[in-house]
């Protein structure tokens, strides 16, 4: 059992941060025994606890008792963990006078943590206040400079290593579903579903310059086949005749593109409720050309046919992001096509702020999955988990890890498709290694020229195939992480070497199960001697419900 000491402002973040670590904690409590202390306040009160780790990114009175000194670290700061790297956007100190191989300053070399050893007892100073990062990056986020950290799992994972090498078991319910290394979402927003719908405006014009100049600056440029540009050229060319009705609207069959190209796979579809509706920002109207040529409506037999076919169709809101009463609208709109009453939201051109879960819980969506990056990929809140926002009570944020746009748009990251498929493998590689669920967001003309972006999206999921993912709607993998929140642990009442782990919620048996881990003490401190895990998986055992109940000997 961890007992935490954290201040009152940190409280929300420590609560969310032990959602995403799944392990047996509580606040500090007079009288109580535990295996783990953690401080981020300076703290004596150890009572007998095994280890003890005080997180702080300033000199604390604990350095000033124990006459170690401190040097004020860069904000922000990158440290350096097992060939990772952890970025820190608080207040950082370093210990120049520790040696330590664990975690380390990039700029400084310095130890960013020592430890101390006493006897039986371990104690651990890592600087840096961990519920303060925790809080930034599941509100602020991170710049896209860092869009390939992982920190909010790095953090847990540091936190986990320190317990279990110093030796405490840890354990805990991993975000990884039974029978499977992660999960993954495969979601489109359905932007421009007709060609045929844009007569000489912005869409229509940028298809034509992208497909006849663009693909020929790619093609000189080493990123696309003549091929394609060749296919591009063609399309082009067939551009009237489609709008006379004597060619085919290639645009207009996405629901059949990616119902093939997927087969049978479950994916999202976020269709936008109103056409020729732009919405609005904070300081007035949003750009025209936000709005699009068409609303849900027009699309109705697409989305029977996606549905049909088990797929989700969500919203892909305009204004639902700041106005609960205009969320209403846009939830019903998609509710009145749709049929089921849970819908998730993901906002047009990812328009957010810091009080939109709030908006849309108030509205009813049933979870949000639009906190990511237009111009880069990766993890802008840090994480590859479902969370629960800090402003919210109950809404989910299902993280967008990919947006294809980013990867090829020559104003974003401007990738080849061989570079692009070299990125995702890194996404799908973290995924493998710290579970979560990895979204990614091919928009819904993208298989279609101008961008024929088909094979890069094939071999991705391929390769996510191969890697053993579960393929989950984003309301599905909404459900699981919910399921996994739903965990209670409880230590036997005379015996607290025992941990029973038991879910207080069923959320239904389509859903992959749960497992617990132990990951094992080690017999010596030898902090960041280990490369690999050294750990056992029990799979819950969910026949008689959600009472169910694991017992573990620690």
């Amino acid at each position: 059992m961890i007992g935490v000491i954290a201040g009152p402002s940190e409280h929300d973040a420590v609560r969310e941060f032990f959602e995403l670590f799944k392990t047996p904690w509580e606040f500090y409590r007079n009288g109580r025994q535990y295996d783990v202390l953690l401080c981020t306040v300076s703290d004596s009160r150890d009572e007998g606890a095994k280890l003890v780790i005080l997180y702080a990114g300033k000199r604390t009175d604990s350095d000033d008792r124990q006459k170690v000194k401190t040097n004020r670290g860069a904000q922000p700061a990158v440290l350096t963990y097992r060939r990772n790297r952890i970025p820190i956007y608080g207040d950082s100190v370093t210990f120049p006078e520790a040696a330590t191989s664990l975690l380390a300053d990039v700029c400084s070399h310095e130890a960013a943590a020592y430890l101390d050893q006493s006897g039986p007892r371990v104690t651990v100073r890592v600087g840096y206040d961990l519920f303060g990062e925790v809080s930034k990056l599941l509100t602020v986020g991170q710049p896209p400079s860092n869009a390939d950290m992982p920190a909010l799992e790095l953090h847990i994972a540091l936190l986990r290593d320190l317990i279990t090498e110093c030796g405490v078991a840890v354990v805990e319910v991993p975000p990884v579903p039974q029978g499977y290394s992660f999960t993954v979402c495969l979601t489109h927003d359905v932007d421009h579903p007709s060609i045929r719908q844009h007569r000489w405006d912005h869409t229509m014009l940028g298809f034509l310059f992208r497909a006849v100049l663009g693909s020929l600056h790619r093609w000189m440029s080493g990123r696309i086949s003549f091929r394609n540009v060749w296919k591009n050229w063609a399309a082009a060319a067939k551009l009237p005749l489609v709008y006379l009705g004597l060619a085919r609207d290639f645009w207009r069959d996405f629901d059949d593109c990616y119902l093939e190209l997927e087969n049978g796979l479950p994916s999202t579809f976020f269709v936008i409720p109103f056409k020729d509706c732009p919405g609005s920002r904070p300081d007035g109207p949003a750009p025209r050309l936000r709005a699009a040529a068409y609303g849900a409506a027009d699309i109705a037999n697409a989305i029977n046919k996606l549905m049909a076919a088990g797929c989700e169709v969500g919203l892909h809101g305009i204004d639902a992001w700041f106005d609960s009463d205009r969320a209403v609208k846009e939830l019903e709109e998609i509710r009145r096509l749709t049929g089921p009453s849970e819908i998730g939201v993901r906002m047009h051109w990812l328009y957010y702020d810091g009080q939109s879960s709030a908006t849309l819980e108030k509205a009813g969506a049933a979870y949000d999955s639009t906190i990511g990056y237009n111009e880069a990929v990766g993890y802008r809140a840090g994480a590859t988990q479902v969370y629960k926002p800090l402003q919210a009570a109950r809404l989910l944020e299902l993280p967008l890890h990919v947006m294809d746009t980013a990867l090829f748009y020559t104003d974003y990251l401007g990738l080849s498709p061989e570079q692009a498929t070299a990125v995702l493998a890194r996404l799908v590689d973290n995924a493998a290694k710290f579970g979560g669920c990895l979204t990614i967001n091919w928009h819904d003309r993208s298989l279609a020229p101008e961008r024929l972006w088909d094979k890069c999206y094939q071999d991705l999921i391929q390769n996510l195939k191969s890697r053993g993912a579960w393929f989950a709607t984003a309301g599905q993998a909404t459900d699981w992480f919910r399921k996994r929140r739903s965990v209670l642990f409880e230590t036997g009442s005379t015996d607290q070497s025992t941990v029973c782990a038991r879910m207080s919620a069923d959320r239904g048996s389509v859903l992959p199960g749960l497992r617990l881990r132990i990951h094992k003490a080690q017999e010596l401190c030898r902090i960041g001697a280990r490369d690999s895990d050294d750990f056992v998986d029990t799979p819950f055992d969910e026949s008689v419900g959600a009472g169910a109940l694991c017992g573990v000997q620690r």
